[in-house]
């Protein structure tokens, strides 16, 4: 008898360090260059992301700013009679300067990869900001709706269609900051506050 008769066969095993699928490889925690890149490539795209957002912010807050100054036809049919298309109008203003100025930082930053603000200051400027302009957007746009609906019964015309209009344009503006507010609490969420 020799020894290789008793020698149980050798089985072919993995070692631990060659398995790729470890949960930390796959969440994109963890140490080594997969995770570091893919870590890149997420923050890359909610700061594209953000700015996409942002952009649409901007420019349907100012629709809702040309649409709503421009509504004046005579008589009773000029936004500026009534108080619930002039908090729209306002509240549209103050949209339009708020997401230009987040536009134009971001892209600033994104273009020449400097930061204006630092990061932690930076992401509660968005989310707050965010936060507050989605909130007025929808506040002056839900004010508005009553009163055109009550003009739309008795007659409609191109004044309640505009009016109609730059409500339309002030919720797209709110789901789009909302939208944005959401991505910006994420980043909010994953500063480190050491």
């Amino acid at each position: 008898m020799s020894n290789s008769e008793h020698t149980p066969p050798k089985k072919d095993v993995e070692s631990p360090a060659t398995d790729n699928t470890t949960p930390a490889a796959e969440t994109g925690t963890g140490f080594g260059v997969a995770p570091i890149t893919r870590r890149w490539r997420r923050e890359d795209m909610l700061k594209r992301g953000s700015l996409a957002l942002r952009g649409l912010a901007l420019l349907f807050s100012l629709l809702a700013f040309i649409i709503m100054a421009s509504n004046k036809h005579g008589d009773w049919k000029d936004f500026d009679k009534y108080e619930e298309y002039r908090y729209l109008l306002a509240i549209a203003i103050l949209s339009t300067f708020y997401t230009a100025g987040q536009v134009l930082r971001h892209v600033q930053e994104l273009s020449t990869g400097k930061q204006m603000l630092e990061k932690r200051t930076s992401a509660m400027v968005d989310f707050f900001g965010d936060q507050i302009v989605a909130y007025l957007l929808v506040s002056s746009a839900s004010s508005a709706v009553p009163l055109t609906n009550r003009m739309r019964e008795g007659a409609d015309n191109i004044f309640t269609d505009s009016s109609a209009a730059a409500i339309s344009m002030g919720f797209f503006a709110f789901i789009s900051l909302a939208l944005s507010a959401l991505i910006s609490g994420y980043k909010l969420s994953t500063q480190s506050y050491i």
